[in-house]
């Protein structure tokens, strides 16, 4: 029987796909629940909703209290510019990578399967960060029935390989194949597609625009030409970046590729007579308004906004605006209530 979803629950199953607070996402999957329509086509539809409700919600009160739920959580709380998740196939260097570009503690070792839970880290990069979650080694051997949760708030994925393994043709087939099992989609594309995010025709499909990182590039020839030929068996063409963990090579490329593809753009605030804060800009997305930045700093600064002075690309110095304002990046804001 089909499904015939209303107007209402597309609504919101579209507002549960841009949230990125886990507060937001239940408050969004509650109203899916609410206004979907109730016959048997939608049976499935509900338990998974309902599924979904209770995992996020054991999630939070985890977190609220301390951890005490019985086990480290597979939901990460996005913070920073993006939240940008680190897949691979076993040995990658996934969690050796991690460690380099976010000075995190995560256990490193030579053997698979090191990572067990969703590890994050915050990488630099100017004066932001993007928050990197290493996830463990991804398998048929090693089933991750959580995987498609944890990766629901990313933004992007790193596609780790380690071109110089004869076996990575096939680990990295097999891990697309556990991630269709699981309706997660890696995609070519990092441009704007119907929002910030891709979205799929599965409610809670994910599809991430992906990078491919050759880690461990240092032990290879010539990384251009293995590349080449890694792309031609797979079929595969992410765009890609030859890095090595182990050296830093062409590692400092991947901040300005995330900023440059996620469309990233840095707002500074300020208020009336003083300097504008340039230590901790907001981030938001190219397009959005002085409204989003509105909401940033607090709904309710969002809800009784009046309008909004600028300075920077977006409009000449102390320009007076309104709330639908494009800010650029750079700009600096001047809100007032």
């Amino acid at each position: 029987m089909p499904a015939n979803l209303s107007p209402e629950f597309k609504a919101a199953e579209a507002n549960f796909r841009k949230a990125r607070d886990p507060k937001e996402r239940l408050g969004w999957l509650r109203e899916m629940l609410r206004v979907i329509p109730k016959h048997k086509g939608t049976d499935h539809l509900q338990g998974d909703i309902k599924r979904r409700i209770r995992e996020l919600s054991e999630e939070l009160e985890g977190h609220k209290k301390g951890g005490a739920r019985g086990g480290p959580a597979i939901v990460t709380r996005p913070e920073g510019a993006a939240q940008i998740a680190l897949l691979g196939p076993p040995n990658s260097g996934k969690s050796s990578l991690h460690a380099r570009l976010t000075a995190s503690n995560a256990h490193v070792a030579s053997y698979p399967f090191t990572t067990l839970y969703p590890e994050p880290g915050m990488m630099p990069y100017a004066d932001i960060h993007f928050q990197l979650v290493d996830l463990p080694a991804i398998a048929p051997e090693h089933p991750l029935p959580w995987i498609a949760d944890a990766l629901q708030s990313a933004d992007g994925a790193l596609l780790v390989v380690d071109l110089s393994d004869p076996a990575c043709v096939e680990q990295v087939q097999a891990l697309h194949e556990v991630l269709r099992e699981r309706h997660v989609a890696l995609s070519e594309r990092w441009e704007p597609a119907g929002g910030w995010r891709e979205s799929s025709d599965d409610v809670f499909g994910v599809k991430l625009p992906t990078l491919l990182l050759d880690n461990k590039s240092d032990r290879l020839g010539d990384p251009e030409e293995d590349l080449e030929v890694f792309r031609e068996l797979t079929g595969l063409h992410y765009p890609a970046l030859a890095v090595s963990a182990a050296t830093g090579h062409g590692l400092g490329e991947l901040g300005p590729f995330l900023f440059r593809n996620l469309r990233i753009a840095r707002v500074y605030t300020k208020t009336p007579g003083r300097p504008p804060d340039r230590e901790r800009p907001f981030t938001l997305r190219r397009g959005q308004t002085v409204e989003d930045v509105a909401r940033l700093v607090h709904k309710d600064v969002a809800r009784t906004l009046r309008y909004a002075r600028v300075w920077g690309k977006s409009g000449f110095d102390g320009q007076q605006v309104g709330r639908e304002h494009v800010v650029e990046d750079g700009d600096v804001v001047e809100l007032h209530t």
